[in-house]
């Protein structure tokens, strides 16, 4: 045969491998260890060549090293929930969780095809739609792992886990009440970045900015003075929740307002203006409205201030109808604002928008509080990075792990470890540096750890969030929606006097975070190596170290491992919204496993890489050599063979 069937040798030495056991981490074998934290790979749809290139580089690593003579432990584990996983499981079975909604058993979907995908989506139980994310989820991780087994990854099978089976629950839910218990957690009614096509809280590390056109809009506010003053905005819809003026302290065309109040236009509603050091006089008219929320600076302000929350927005995106006129909603004319209101309730955020342009020109009261034609502008707009549409600030009872106060640690940290390459460790300490918000850990979907967590109820069936109910370690993982807290029956949930379950889950990167616990046993293996992407350094990286930290007050492991991107021919990023994505399969089956990694073995880690057939073909052809060289040397009759050891093992004994 002149070629090497590379496909028949792919499904013979993997299954060869695992038949003997050939990767087996050795337990107690007085073997120098070398340990690897897997990245655990997002089962919300197929991996592509870049995933077989980052995680190639980590194999060829572990090969070297038990070449050098080391006991090498190689897990593999999927991050199998999650907001990803949820929307690919809505889109593929065009279904829609109402938790109102009682189980129905035996209920079954099949993929939507492109006329069923167009219609609306079928609303499922909870349970239901639980069972079809890990139904979806189960057949995908068998699709990776059958690729990552082509590839030749020599992982250790036996060890294989997921971040939603049992022991994963059980580790995230220790950790919960671990860090509850040594006050690194706290639950409080605050504002968050929200995603409203989700319903969800989100963490500041899942925000990206996003370049978009916008407008200015310059509306006229009346001072109590009788003056007017011309403020710009690219967010009017927010007009009905401004509680407040600003501009620059050293800026003189307002310092002699200050202290005084003004009247926002079309609600009448009376609101302070004040100075701050973090107005841009050269931003806009140099004064602007503070809304409860427009973005993280009114957050600032509205904390320093001490000003009221007035919150307009709906968890879905739709405007409420706020009572003007009543306590916390001050007007001089509630009518007028009501009717106005009236307008823009149940609308959203876009929509709202368009009407109050309308509005403050054209309205009841018969006065333009327009103030010039719009002006165009382009701006970064916040969205969750897999989200559609822009996110909203809304006020709602979360968890969170206390970050702000331990930057110093963990900048520290950082600074310990081993990058590689070094400059990727400046991409933790400026996004250590930029944090902004403690860590959000509560999400309010469905398909993800539950928060182990119940709340006593008063007479008046009224929670009480400030004594949590927790769970005795022993008995993890639990589930609040089933389970009773100690001391309970079932008989008392949601009933006056009783207990009310937590209804969150964990944000997803709180399990992910705990590899190194997961798979080595809280800490019975010492990890060497985290290999993971770039763009997850301030999720994955940090949020594990924060972790352990945490926990074990130390650092996960020693040295950080970078990947880059991919790039298509034309050297632009890959990815599947370009359409320029290359799925692995296709050249395994043109090339071979090993044609492909002789491309990935030439690339330099953080260093990114053009995808190119012609190193595969180079690849294959030495490939083809070796085959044949080999073939020619076992043609011969050969004398008895003496115990053999690797070249490497023999010429650079282990450090």
């Amino acid at each position: 045969m002149k070629h090497f069937d590379s496909k028949a040798a792919e499904e013979k030495w993997s299954r060869f491998w695992q038949e003997q056991g050939t990767y087996r981490f050795e337990e107690n074998s007085g073997r120098e260890v070398f340990s690897v934290d897997t990245p655990p790979p997002t089962v919300s749809g197929s991996l592509h060549i870049g995933h077989v290139f980052s995680y190639t580089h980590t194999d060829i690593i572990c090969r070297f090293q038990r070449m050098r003579g080391k006991n090498v432990f190689y897990p593999i584990g999927w991050d199998d929930n999650g907001l990803p996983t949820e929307r690919r499981v809505q889109n593929y079975f065009n279904i829609q969780c109402d938790p109102a909604i009682p189980y129905e058993e035996g209920l079954s979907f099949e993929k939507a095809d492109s006329k069923a995908a167009k219609k609306r989506a079928v609303k499922v139980s909870r349970k239901n739609f639980i069972e079809h994310c890990r139904r979806l989820t189960g057949e995908d991780e068998e699709v990776f792992k059958h690729l990552w087994m082509r590839n030749g990854l020599s992982v250790e099978w036996e060890r294989e886990y997921s971040t939603i089976d049992a022991d994963s629950m059980k580790a995230a839910q220790f950790s919960f009440i671990d860090l509850y218990g040594k006050g690194h957690l706290y639950s409080t009614a605050a504002p968050v970045m929200w995603d409203i096509d989700f319903e969800t809280a989100v963490a500041q590390a899942e925000i990206e900015d996003r370049e978009e056109e916008s407008f200015y809009h310059f509306i006229n506010f009346t001072v109590e003075s009788g003056e007017t003053i011309k403020i710009a905005t690219t967010r009017p819809e927010l007009l009905p929740a401004c509680v407040g003026i600003t501009a620059h302290p050293d800026d003189d065309r307002y310092r002699h307002l200050f202290g005084k109040q003004a009247l926002t236009p079309l609600f009448h509603v009376p609101v302070p203006i004040f100075p701050s050091p973090e107005a841009d006089p050269e931003k806009g008219t140099g004064i602007l409205m503070v809304c409860t929320f427009g973005d993280s600076m009114d957050v600032e302000w509205w904390k320093r201030e001490e000003l009221p929350l007035r919150q307009i927005i709906h968890s879905d995106g739709t405007m409420m109808a706020p009572p003007f006129g009543e306590e916390n909603w001050p007007s001089e004319n509630p009518g007028s604002a009501k009717k106005h209101m009236e307008v823009l309730a149940g609308k959203s955020v876009k929509a709202a928008r368009k009407i109050i342009i309308d509005l403050l020109e054209d309205n009841e009261e018969g006065i333009n509080y327009r103030a010039g034609d719009p002006l165009k502008t382009v701006h970064p707009v916040r969205y969750y990075e897999k989200g559609k549409r822009p996110l909203e600030i809304l006020s709602s009872r979360q968890w969170f792990v206390s970050l702000l106060d331990k930057k110093e640690m963990l900048l520290k940290a950082g600074d310990d470890l081993k990058w590689h390459p070094a400059h990727m460790g400046k991409r933790y300490r400026d996004w250590t540096e930029n944090l902004k918000f403690d860590w959000c850990i509560s999400r309010q979907r469905y398909f993800g750890v539950p928060i182990p967590a119940w709340y006593r109820l008063d007479r008046e069936g009224r929670p009480d969030y400030s004594s949590p109910v927790l769970p005795d370690i022993e008995a993890l993982p639990v589930d609040p929606a089933s389970d009773c807290p100690a001391g309970f029956h079932e008989s008392q949930r949601d009933s006056p006097g009783g207990f009310t379950a937590e209804k969150d889950i964990f944000d997803t990167w709180f399990t992910s975070s705990l590899t190194p616990q997961i798979s080595s046993g809280w800490g019975k293996i010492p990890l060497s190596i985290r290999p993971q992407s770039h763009e997850i350094i301030r999720t994955w990286t940090f949020y594990t170290i924060t972790k352990s930290l945490l926990h074990e007050g130390s650092l996960p492991w020693r040295d950080v491992l970078i990947s880059s991107w991919i790039l298509d021919g034309d050297r632009k990023k890959m990815s599947k919204s370009k359409g320029n994505v290359v799925t692995p399969e296709e050249w395994f089956d043109r090339y071979g496993a090993d044609s492909i990694r002789y491309w990935t073995a030439g690339a330099r880690l953080g260093t990114d890489t053009a995808f190119d057939e012609q190193v595969l073909k180079t690849g294959r052809k030495l490939v083809t050599k070796i085959f044949n060289a080999a073939k020619f040397v076992f043609s011969f009759s050969l004398p008895d063979r003496q115990p053999m050891t690797e070249l490497d093992r023999e010429n650079h004994p282990p450090r």
